[in-house]
Order: structure tokens, then C-alpha cells, then sequence
């Protein structure tokens, strides 16, 4: 297949794209922003051999370019400015990146007549809901965070687009994920980092939270099972991709201290902004149509995050 990939040069983009490209034609789309260390960005970009426009998705004119010069039969748009917190800082960065970015790609989807979508959405769309664990059919117009905004937004936009111009949507609630070459400014990357070189770590909420870590490897091939679901389906559909075991923070942070062997210094902190308590995903849905479910519990994809950390970092 002809796939577009936005975000293809991100963290769950790049394992996608690595997954893809040996049997499909892949074209990326990624404009290589600085939110984080656009070497990571970079040296993932070494690794994949596609055609890659380093472009911003919000740029209408140049993305039309791109389509026109090509002919793709499935989008997967994981392109999105990532971060809750970073969100309160910055939120026009989100509005240009995440709304205006997504119509553009859903609005250039029905020139060019591709007719099959999956798009990223967040776990943070559930907001402060205290049923767990959340559900698919469970009210998300509760959001904390501009970014959750964004993200509930991007799948009402879906749901027009799949009204109005029959494209199959599939929008994927990713649950906090981790892995090889992940984002530094995830709290397991921050761990790692200031554990190796002993400095204190910033533990919010006291430690008194729950996160439902899912590895990365799962988290592509629920992409994938995605891809293949939306084909002739007709859909506008919603999953939850979720490990569906919540570990508590304390738990995660001594899985690392075991993994790399040292003691870390708690810098112990309230309840950030925008953060929540818990996250935990209901998967029956993705278990059921996709045929999806996780396989790699937290100490065996830690112990792979850490080995790559050392490696890659020479620590």
C-alpha cells in the first residue's frame, strides 16, 4: 500500500513506519519540531529509508503539493504536538498543530478521494473521570488539559468527515506509551536519565498515581490491526489502546531503580495542572473487533527501555 505517515519522524510514528516499510511504499511528513531533541528525531530518521517531506501538516499549500504528488491509499496521522503540561504553556502551539493541522489533512483526504483514515487521539480525553476503567462509550466533554481539548476535537472533526464524505475514521486512544527511542520528556525517560546520573527525580502527586504504561510494540501493531480493520468497512470507529494493568508510580519507579541497579532521590510534588489520578483502558472493544490485545507487562518493557537508554547514551 501507498501509506502517509504524519508524525512519521515522532516516537510511535517511527516504530510504525520501521514496521511498514519493508512491504509498503511510505511517505512521512514531519517537520521536526524542537519540543524535544530533534537529534533523537533525526537519528530515528537515519534508520527508516521512505520519502520524507520535512514539512508542517499545517502548512495547507505545501501539504497540498505533497498530495498531489502522490497517490496514497491510507493515511495514519500521528502528527500532533504532543504534552499535557506543556499545553498550559504554549497553547496556541496545540490550536495551530492539532485543529488546524488535522482539518488540513482530513480536508485534503476528500479532495484527493483517500477514503481511509486512523488518527491518533490520547487516553487524556477521559479528563477526570472516576469510573475506571474508561470505556470507549464513556462521556469524554470533561477534558483538564488543552491538549485533551485538542484530541477530543480531532474525533468529533473525524466524525463529520465520516458523515459528510463516507471516510472510514478509526481514532486510537493511545495509553501512555513507552519504549526504544521514546520522548525525553516522558516521565520514565526523565526517570532513567536522572537516576543514572544521580540527581533527584520529580515525583508529582507525591507518588499517588496510576498510569496504564503500554509498550510500544503493542501500541504498533494495534496501528496496524487498525489499518487493516478500516478497509472496507465503511467506519467511524474509536479504540482504546491500553496495557489495561495500571501500575502505580511508586511500582514504576522501582522497576527502574531494579533495572539500572541504583537508588533513585525522590523530589517529592503536588498535583501538576492538568494532570489526572489515573489512567486505565478498557481494551473488550479492541479485543473483540481488532483481535488486539498487549503482551509486554512493565518489567520486561523497561528492562528493554533501559538496555536501549544505556546503549544509546553510552551510560
Amino acid at each position: 500500500m501507498r501509506i502517509l505517515v504524519t508524525g512519521g519522524a515522532g516516537f510511535i510514528g517511527y516504530h510504525l513506519v520501521k514496521s511498514l516499510m519493508k512491504d509498503n511504499e511510505i511517505v512521512i511528513v514531519d517537520n521536526v519540531c524542537d519540543y524535544y531533541d530533534v537529534k533523537l528525531k533525526e537519528d530515528r530518521l537515519k534508520q527508516i529509508d521512505v520519502k520524507f517531506y520535512k514539512t508542517d501538516f499545517s502548512d495547507l499549500e505545501e501539504m497540498d503539493k505533497i498530495f498531489s504528488e502522490n497517490q496514497f491509499d491510507i493515511i495514519v496521522h500521528l502528527g500532533a504536538q504532543a504534552g499535557v503540561r506543556y499545553s498550559i504553556e504554549n497553547p496556541h502551539a496545540y490550536e495551530k498543530s492539532n485543529l488546524l493541522g488535522t482539518l488540513n489533512i482530513f480536508e485534503l483526504a476528500r479532495k484527493y478521494g483517500i477514503n481511509k483514515i486512523v488518527y491518533a487521539s490520547s487516553s487524556s480525553v477521559y479528563g477526570g473521570n472516576k469510573k475506571t476503567p474508561f470505556s470507549e462509550e464513556d462521556n469524554v466533554d470533561n477534558p483538564v488539559s488543552l491538549y485533551a481539548a485538542t484530541k477530543k476535537s480531532n474525533e468529533l472533526m473525524a466524525s463529520v468527515y465520516n458523515h459528510l464524505y463516507k471516510i472510514d475514521m478509526v481514532g486510537l486512544r493511545f495509553f501512555t506509551v513507552y519504549g526504544e527511542f521514546g520522548r525525553p520528556d516522558m516521565a520514565y525517560f526523565k526517570f532513567t536519565r536522572k537516576i543514572l546520573e544521580e540527581k533527584p527525580i520529580d515525583v508529582y502527586n507525591f507518588g499517588e498515581m496510576k498510569r496504564d504504561f503500554t509498550y510500544i510494540d503493542d501500541i504498533v501493531d494495534g496501528v496496524v490491526k487498525a489499518m487493516d480493520y478500516c478497509f472496507g468497512r465503511k467506519c467511524c470507529e474509536i479504540f482504546n489502546l491500553g496495557n489495561s494493568k495500571p501500575v502505580e508510580l511508586g511500582y514504576f519507579i522501582e522497576v527502574i531503580e531494579k533495572e539500572i541497579g541504583k537508588k533513585a532521590v525522590k523530589n517529592f510534588l503536588p498535583m501538576q495542572q492538568g494532570d489526572v489520578l489515573a489512567t486505565y483502558a478498557d481494551i473488550s472493544k479492541a479485543k473483540r473487533l481488532l483481535g488486539w490485545e498487549p503482551k509486554t507487562n512493565i518489567e520486561e518493557g523497561i528492562g528493554k527501555f533501559v538496555k536501549w537508554f544505556r546503549e544509546y547514551y553510552g551510560k
